[in-house]
């Protein structure tokens, strides 16, 4: 099998910026285009091959038609045809809403959906930009209540200052929230659940304000409160780096100014690569060769033993994630 390129969806929000289409080399002229979803299987946001034999479907049924080859075995065991990743771009010019995401048995039990867990690699930030992840000090879901009707939740909210590179992790039913400035790169399980918690009492172009989950956010939410919610790695040249490995995902982050080969003979899953910076050729046991820049999110099948990285002159920064 061949690796896979989709067509992005882009997502118009009230928060959205004017990073995603340059940084993707996009001619379309839209504004406030706050997410680009790289690869999904939501119900209604599908990717769509966008090259090669199998041009044209979308997701669920490129899952349908090579099964095991594209997922993996054991992947393929577990969810059938739902694919189990969802990755984005993120661009924010304004703060998103304050949210919280159900775990597994929640989301099942209220909305028959997965969990979502997430995780964060801030791809650049304005000097000033912010984020919100987890809680500064211990509360009880009655103050939690509390805060949101009197719009202090924030002051019980821990908030960091971010630059790229950054990487933070999101467990199911942690707190958090993009700041205004920040442009990151999400992976997560598949599910588009979100309760928001606060929304800064922002009106739309009606006037309105927009929906609270308060009650259902409140029986989702992780109270615990940790020293750190960043995620500390070594930042190392040449070699992968472990950034997250968790039961929903591992993924790594490669800094290559030198030929790379990376080994997956022994992995029974899919694997995503998404350049966050500079350049290659991807090359792989199959003798397929593409181009890879900033911007661009590749698929590769279960059945891909190896993959050659050949850096550009000025080299390449990629994530690599798989199941």
């Amino acid at each position: 099998m061949y690796p896979f390129k989709f067509d992005p969806l882009l997502k118009q929000t009230l928060w959205g910026g004017d990073k995603i289409i340059p940084f993707k080399h996009l001619s379309e002229q839209l504004e406030r285009v706050g997410e680009s979803w790289e690869i999904s299987g939501v119900k209604n946001s599908e990717s769509v091959v966008a090259e090669g034999p199998d041009r044209g479907l979308t997701l669920t049924q490129l899952v349908r038609r090579h099964r095991q080859e594209l997922v993996g075995e054991d992947n393929y065991e577990v969810f059938g045809e739902k694919f189990p990743l969802l990755i984005k771009f993120i661009d924010a010019k304004q703060d998103l809403s304050i949210q919280v995401h159900p775990d597994d048995e929640l989301a099942k039990k209220r909305h028959d959906s997965f969990g979502k867990t997430e995780m964060w690699y801030v791809v650049d930030a304005d000097s000033n930009a912010k984020l919100r992840s987890g809680f500064s000090k211990e509360i009880t879901p009655q103050e939690y209540k509390d805060r949101v009707y009197n719009s202090t939740i924030t002051d019980v909210l821990q908030e960091y200052s971010i630059k790229a590179g950054d990487v933070f992790f999101l467990p199911a039913g942690r707190v958090h929230s993009i700041g205004a400035g920040s442009f990151i790169a999400e992976i997560q399980q598949t599910s588009d659940i979100t309760y928001r918690i606060y929304d800064f009492n922002r009106k739309d172009a009606d006037g309105k304000t927009r929906e609270l989950h308060t009650d259902l956010a409140k029986d989702a939410i992780d109270y615990e409160v940790l020293s750190d919610y960043r995620t500390a790695y070594e930042k190392l040249k040449d070699e992968p780096v472990e950034l997250v490995a968790c039961p929903y995902f591992t993924t790594s982050v490669y800094d290559l100014t030198e030929e790379v080969t990376c080994d997956y003979a022994d992995l029974d899953s899919f694997v995503i690569f998404i350049c966050v910076e500079g350049g290659c050729q991807l090359v792989d046991n199959e003798g397929y060769e593409l181009s890879f820049e900033a911007g661009e999110t590749i698929l590769y099948p279960a059945t891909t033993e190896e993959i050659t990285v050949i850096p550009n002159e000025g080299g390449v920064k990629f994530l690599e994630t798989y199941v």
